[in-house]
C-alpha cells in the first residue's frame, strides 16, 4: 500500500481514526468511522446528506449521532465546516486544499476557486488590521456568470 492509498479517507502516513481517537482516551466505533468515511466520500456534505450516507450502510445509526460525531471529528482536526447557506453547515476532510467557496444565491450553485485569489484582501486586512482570514471557513455569496447572464437577457426582453 502506497503511502498516497486512502484507508478510511486518510493517507496511510496519516495517523489513523483509532490511533487519534485512542490518544484522547476515546474508542473507535463503527458510527464514527462510518460517519468520517462519508465526509470523505461525499468531499462537501451536510450533516442530512452525511446521515443518509451512513444509514445506507448502518440504517440505525439516527442524525443526532451524526451531529455530535461531526463535532467530536472537527475538535479531533479531522473535518472543518462552513457555511454555504443559511442552512446547515457543510463538512469536508480538513487536509483538503484550501479552497474559497463562491455561492450563487439564485441556483445555488456552487464553485470553488483558489485562496491566492484573496492574497491583495487577506494582505491588507493584516496589515490595516492586524487581522489573519482563514481562509479554509471563506464563502463568498453573489450571482453566477450564468445566472447573471439569463438576468440580464430577460431584462432586455421585458
Amino acid at each position: 500500500m502506497s503511502s498516497s492509498s486512502r484507508l478510511g479517507g486518510q493517507r496511510s502516513q496519516d495517523p489513523s481514526l483509532a490511533e487519534v481517537l485512542r490518544a484522547r482516551g476515546l474508542r473507535l466505533t463503527a458510527q464514527r468511522q462510518l460517519v468520517l468515511e462519508a465526509v470523505y466520500a461525499l468531499g462537501h456534505a451536510t450533516p442530512d446528506q452525511i446521515h443518509a450516507a451512513v444509514a445506507r450502510t448502518a440504517a440505525g445509526v439516527n442524525i443526532t449521532t451524526v451531529y455530535r460525531t461531526l463535532e467530536l471529528l472537527e475538535e479531533l482536526g479531522l473535518v472543518t465546516h462552513t457555511h454555504l447557506s443559511h442552512g446547515s453547515p457543510t463538512y469536508h476532510a480538513a487536509g483538503e486544499d484550501q479552497h474559497v467557496h463562491l455561492v450563487c444565491r439564485v441556483c445555488g450553485g456552487v464553485d470553488e476557486v483558489s485562496p491566492s485569489m484573496l492574497d491583495g484582501l487577506v494582505a491588507e486586512l493584516e496589515r490595516s488590521r492586524g487581522f489573519r482570514v482563514d481562509v479554509g471557513h471563506v464563502a463568498l455569496f453573489g450571482t453566477c456568470g450564468a445566472c447573471a447572464d439569463q438576468q440580464a437577457s430577460e431584462s432586455e426582453n421585458q
